[in-house]
C-alpha cells in the first residue's frame, strides 16, 4: 500500500492526459481557491485554457495562486471573497463579469474544516458550529445566487456543490461538518430541478479524505491510513484523481448529468 504522505502541490504537475476541449475560455469561480485542492483545480483548469477565478477569504494566498496560473502562461483572476458574506458574494460575481462577461462555471469548494474542533456534539463550540453553517452552507448559498443572473443569461452553467465522502460514514466527533456537508445534497436536487430549464446543470462532488499542503490537526495521521485501508483502490487519493473528475463534470461531456453524486474516493464509500 502507499505510504500515506503529505503533498507538495510545487512539485506536482498538470497531467494533461485528460482533455475537455468544451473547457476553452470558459470561466470558473472556484471559492477557497487560494490553496489546497482548490489551489489544485485552478491549475488544471487553467491547463485546459479555462479562466479560473480564484474566490479566496486570504487576499494573498489567493493572488499567489492567480500569479502561479499566469506564470505558466494561463489566466486568471483573483477576487478576495467571504463567501458567507452576500455582499462580498455579489462582489465576486460582479467582479468576474466585469473582467470576462460572463460566468460558466462555479465551485462551490470553501469550507471550514480543516483546524475545526474535534468533539462530542454537546462539547462543540456553538461559534465553530454558526461558522460552519455560515461558511459551508449558507456561503454556498450566496455563491449560487450571486453567479445564476449570469448563467440564465446565458443559458448554459455548471454549478458544482462540494460535499465530503465523510457525511456518510456518520463519523463521529465531527457534526458541524458533517452535518453541513450532508446539506449540500438537498441543495443540489433543488438547485438541479429549478435551474434545468436554463440548461445549468448542478452536482455535488463527494471527494475522499486526501492530504495536501494545508495542515489539518482535525484529521490525525492515522485516520488517513484507515480510510485507505477501507478504500476498494488501496492508495492514497490526489488532486490529479479529482481535478479530472471535476474537469468532467464542467464540461460539456457532463452536460445530461444533473442532481447526481460524483464520488470519487477510491471506493471508501458506496451510495
Amino acid at each position: 500500500m502507499t505510504e500515506i504522505g503529505h503533498i507538495d502541490y510545487d512539485e506536482i504537475e498538470v497531467d494533461k492526459s485528460a482533455t475537455y476541449h468544451s473547457l476553452k475560455d470558459r470561466v470558473v469561480i472556484i471559492t477557497g481557491g487560494g490553496q489546497g485542492i482548490g489551489r489544485g483545480y485552478a491549475h488544471y483548469f487553467a491547463a485546459q485554457g479555462a479562466i479560473p477565478v480564484i474566490a479566496e477569504l486570504n487576499g494573498e494566498a489567493g493572488e499567489r495562486v492567480a500569479e502561479e496560473v499566469r506564470a505558466k502562461q494561463g489566466r486568471a483572476l483573483a477576487v478576495q471573497t467571504d463567501v458567507a458574506d452576500l455582499d462580498s458574494a455579489t462582489n465576486m460575481a460582479e467582479r468576474t463579469l466585469a473582467e470576462y462577461g460572463r460566468i460558466d462555471c462555479l465551485i462551490n469548494n470553501a469550507a471550514v474544516f480543516s483546524r475545526i474542533t474535534m468533539a462530542p456534539f454537546w462539547e462543540l463550540p456553538v461559534e465553530e458550529w454558526k461558522s460552519a453553517v455560515d461558511v459551508n452552507i449558507t456561503g454556498s448559498f450566496f455563491c449560487a445566487r450571486a453567479v445564476v443572473p449570469a448563467m440564465q443569461e446565458a443559458k448554459w452553467g455548471r454549478i458544482v456543490n462540494v460535499s465530503s465522502a465523510t457525511f456518510v460514514m456518520g463519523l463521529p466527533n465531527y457534526l458541524h461538518y458533517i452535518t453541513t456537508k450532508s446539506a449540500m445534497v438537498g441543495m443540489t436536487r433543488s438547485m438541479a430541478r429549478e435551474l434545468g430549464p436554463w440548461n445549468i446543470t448542478v452536482n455535488t462532488f463527494w471527494p475522499g479524505v486526501m492530504q495536501t499542503e494545508v495542515e489539518r490537526p482535525s484529521v490525525p495521521r492515522e485516520r488517513f491510513k484507515e480510510y485507505t485501508e477501507r478504500q476498494s483502490i488501496k492508495r492514497q487519493g490526489t488532486i490529479h484523481d479529482l481535478a479530472k473528475a471535476m474537469l468532467f463534470l464542467c464540461s460539456e461531456e457532463a452536460s445530461y448529468i444533473s442532481g447526481q453524486n460524483l464520488q470519487p474516493d477510491g471506493g471508501l464509500t458506496f451510495i
